[in-house]
């Protein structure tokens, strides 16, 4: 007479609540894989998208400097090279526009010390040149910029800065003045040579902060409407990206005013 509940089937039950057991860890491996491999995979195709991105943001830096350059209103020079200034001086000797500012001057450079460098720009320096130092930083260049721009009822602009630095900079200016035509003039310098930059350290260090830099003026030009009124601007510099100094305390003729102004006072 056979057994009810013999050994096989002891086992058999057995079998099936093991395997009723195993099956909920078994699938809650195979989900966490998954999960891992779609991580990976949007991990890949955004470095993937930022390589395309970074080999089209080279394409967008000039190799050499514009052999025409149209006429525009006015000119503006953004500072960091001594090159740039030397340049705008001659598009505007040139006629290339009415007026020039040179923006992110430093507060210890005068009209003098510009002149020393550009000495057969004296005569411009003196009638048709606008100092701006309250700019700490290609946003405050904008922002300085655009208030040159009103105040004189320009329209269009030749844009000058080294030619790695023109991307962001016609991004910010394009940003802070969407109504007025922006002309590029890059300058090109032996310092950055764009040809066969994967190879070369020296300017692989400087071409990739300055894409990342690019990246962020691009993506905040799609949630902030001003510039000017921006704390995400404040955020990215470490600071505000204009001096809250009135403009007419700036600069050595300042310094020189309020130094005589000081002798004034204690002669009096």
């Amino acid at each position: 007479m056979a057994m009810i509940g013999s050994t096989d089937d002891h086992l058999t039950m057995a079998q099936s609540d093991s395997a009723s057991r195993s099956g909920k860890p078994a699938r809650s491996i195979s989900l966490r894989r998954i999960l891992g491999l779609a991580a990976a995979a949007l991990a890949g195709i955004g470095l993937l998208l930022l390589g395309i991105g970074y080999v089209r943001f080279i394409g967008m830096i000039d190799a050499r400097e514009p052999a025409n350059t149209p006429r525009t209103d006015a000119i503006v020079v953004v500072t960091g090279g001594a090159q740039r200034v030397g340049d705008a001086m001659g598009l505007l000797g040139a006629e290339r526009g009415q007026r020039l500012l040179i923006s992110g001057v430093n507060e210890k450079t005068g009209r003098e010390e510009l002149a020393k460098l550009n000495p057969a720009s004296r005569d411009l320096l003196a009638c048709c040149v606008d100092l701006d130092y309250r700019a700490r930083n290609t946003i405050g260049n904008a922002i300085e910029a655009r208030r040159w721009v009103r105040r004189h009822g320009f329209d269009s602009l030749l844009v000058v800065t080294s030619n790695y630095h023109m991307p962001r900079t016609l991004a910010e200016f394009a940003h802070a003045m969407p109504g007025v035509k922006l002309v590029a003039h890059p300058v090109v310098t032996d310092h950055i040579d764009t040809s066969g930059w994967w190879s070369r350290w020296s300017v692989v260090k400087i071409l990739v902060p300055e894409y990342a830099k690019y990246l962020v003026a691009r993506l905040r030009s799609l949630v902030e409407r001003d510039p000017e009124t921006s704390r995400l601007s404040v955020i990215i510099g470490g600071r505000k990206p204009v001096s809250p100094k009135p403009a007419d305390t700036l600069g050595p003729a300042a310094e020189k005013r309020t130094h005589l102004l000081g002798q004034h006072r204690q002669e009096g």
